[in-house]
């Protein structure tokens, strides 16, 4: 049994992290954190998990935690990760870290965006965690940056565009909304339910929301040069959920048919990418609760566009389950072990 920790256990992502470990076959969540929390037992924190995981949550103490596990899941804010990082790593410890803290590979572009990186070094060490394109190092990986929510899908959606070279890069336009969830759990008053409920609105319009390096940056790879795109999130009073809606000019003709078959080809074997027939296009109900990624893809007759809209669970395909699913492979595990469960409906 693989030994496990989750530091930084008392926000959303962390307590998804352990109810999707507790029914993982070949994991003992043996540690949680979390500073404010400390001496509680995580099911006072959350009842969800009472008389299953009733473990009391510890301070964060990297080389006291390293004793005792043998990967660790950090759930932490940006900053707080790369604080700790480097320490399970020097204890030989096997690392998923959900923040932002690794995803970039130029630190100069880290400190754009966020701040200073504290251990620039790390960042050609890491690799970022999207099984669909990069398993392969995932398995030899020791530190995995699990990517966001916002770019998962968003990647998903245009990676067998972009590999097949049938869009201009310089025409993507990502319409893309979330679940209040997506925001963490931190107090504040922009996501109180009476400032949320009965709305819809946009934030971090023009250019300016932090994953927009993260996704130009895989896509760019995918494109093989440089490419900016124009992202602009919603928020949507749910509690989970995100739905890209993405457009692109075409670089050659193809009908929704074909780009139904290229899309299925594509992804072809991918246990938790589900591709919909011509005409279908993919509903935040309809994963909810699961590691699914579901994709649609169409012509716009009228403007000749190309239209791919991808739906995820933002708390497990964009954070907790895809970080399993780094684990499994960075272990050697099947990768689909304690993820293989349908979406929550109604």
């Amino acid at each position: 049994m693989l030994k496990v920790a989750v530091v930084g256990a008392s926000g959303y992502t962390g307590v998804e992290l352990l109810r999707i470990l507790y029914a993982h076959p070949e994991v003992a969540v043996t540690c949680v954190t979390s500073e404010q929390n400390a001496g509680k037992p995580v099911s006072s924190v959350f009842p969800t998990l009472r008389g299953r995981i009733d473990l009391p949550l510890e301070n964060l103490e990297p080389i006291g935690i390293s004793e005792k596990v043998d990967v660790v899941f950090t759930a932490l804010p940006h900053k707080a990760a790369m604080e700790v990082v480097p320490t399970f790593l020097k204890m030989g410890k096997d690392v998923v870290d959900l923040s932002a803290d690794y995803r970039l590979r130029d630190a100069d572009i880290y400190g754009q965006w966020y701040e200073k990186h504290m251990n620039p070094e790390l960042l050609s060490k890491a690799v970022y965690g999207i099984p669909e394109l990069r398993r392969d190092v995932i398995r030899e990986a020791s530190l995995i940056a699990n990517p966001g929510c916002y770019p998962t899908s968003t990647i998903l959606g245009l990676a067998p565009l972009l590999k097949n070279k049938l869009i201009d890069p310089k025409s993507i336009i990502v319409d893309a909304k979330s679940g209040v969830s997506g925001a963490g759990r931190g107090a504040k008053v922009d996501n109180l339910y009476c400032e949320v409920n009965e709305g819809f609105k946009p934030y971090g319009v023009g250019g300016v929301h932090r994953h927009i390096p993260e996704i130009e940056q895989e896509l760019s790879i995918l494109n093989g040069a440089p490419l900016a795109i124009s992202f602009t999130p919603h928020l949507v009073p749910m509690d989970r959920g995100i739905l890209a809606t993405i457009y692109s000019t075409p670089l050659k003709s193809a009908t929704a048919a074909e780009l139904v078959e290229l899309y299925q080809a594509f992804y072809d074997g991918e246990p938790f990418v589900r591709v919909l027939p011509e005409g279908s296009f993919p509903s935040t109900a309809f994963v909810r609760g699961s590691n699914f990624c579901d994709i649609g893809v169409t012509v716009d007759q009228r403007t000749g566009r190309i239209i791919v809209v991808s739906a995820i669970d933002n708390l497990v395909k964009g954070a907790s389950g895809q970080a399993v699913q780094n684990m499994n492979l960075m272990c050697g595990l099947p990768e689909t072990l304690g993820l293989d469960f349908l979406p929550i409906f109604p």
